[in-house]
């Protein structure tokens, strides 16, 4: 008899970290959290620090699996980071959802290479097939469910456990209280163009040095697109320069439109 795999999208963030209390409860049917890291210099560090500080033991204190992935190359095994591939001499990689000069989304494949296949070529070697697919939970909160529209593998069902609680993220917090954890970080790649306005001012203020590193990302990037004829790009619907935008004393500015989201990130694979 064939045992149909359940697994967690774990993200190391508050609608993540709600789903490993929830389940340490048994309040959802799940003792399998998968975990793809898109590189330790990509990770937010917070993320990580959580991941292995407070995640980590946490599962394991309540006999739950959680276990992180990384991208590896099938023939030589070498372990990938989204961050050394974008930014390598000579590299043409875009990966990420920069911002075109015309205000349009660039192509990217970061979920895809990164999250989605990492955990795909996982469940599949546990035994996920089309004909015995696992079922997957994505943190998709009541206050997000416009994300809910992931497309199933054929190896996969997709469940939303904090959508069949009716859990918001605020419910995820309190939920991780209540667990006596602290409450996780935001959980993205610290330099990925999806970020809010909002988070880039926090990025700013409280990892000065990160954000001067996602500043000369882009500044970088913007480089490459322009030498290809292709004019500059931003990290920002605003088409300008992080440095220009983010900057100390316009924290509260506001800004219309404050909506990073291009619907790249709208699968739940991230940010969750």
């Amino acid at each position: 008899m064939t045992t149909q795999i359940r697994s967690i999208n774990f993200g190391c963030g508050q609608q993540s970290m709600a789903m490993l209390v929830l389940a340490a409860r048994g309040q959802i049917d799940f003792r399998t959290f998968l975990f793809a890291n898109v590189g330790d210099k990509s990770e937010y560090p917070p993320t990580l620090r959580y991941f292995h500080e407070h995640a980590a033991p946490y599962a394991a204190q309540h006999d739950i699996e959680l276990t992180m992935l990384r991208r590896v190359a099938v023939r030589s095994g070498q372990t990938y980071d989204l961050y050394d591939e974008i930014t390598r001499p000579g590299s043409k990689a875009q990966k990420i959802p920069i911002k075109l000069s015309n205000g349009h989304p660039g192509s990217r494949s970061c979920t895809a290479d990164y999250k989605t296949r990492v955990i795909g070529r996982e469940l599949k070697r546990r035994g996920a097939t089309p004909d015995n697919p696992a079922t997957i939970g994505i943190g998709i909160s009541l206050d997000e469910i416009h994300r809910a529209k992931r497309k199933a593998e054929p190896h996969e069902v997709i469940t939303y456990p904090l959508l069949e609680l009716g859990l918001r993220r605020t419910d995820c917090v309190r939920i991780i209280r209540d667990a006596g954890l602290p409450v996780p970080p935001p959980s993205a790649c610290w330099f990925c163009p999806n970020h809010s306005i909002e988070e880039w001012h926090r990025l700013r203020r409280s990892e000065p040095q990160l954000f001067e590193k996602a500043c000369r990302l882009e500044e970088l990037m913007s480089r490459r697109e322009t030498d290809k004829g292709k004019g500059p790009i931003h990290f920002t619907n605003y088409r300008m320069p992080l440095r220009q935008l983010i900057r100390p004393g316009v924290d509260l500015l506001p800004l219309a439109e404050d909506d990073q989201s291009d619907g790249a990130c709208d699968s739940g694979w991230c940010m969750t």
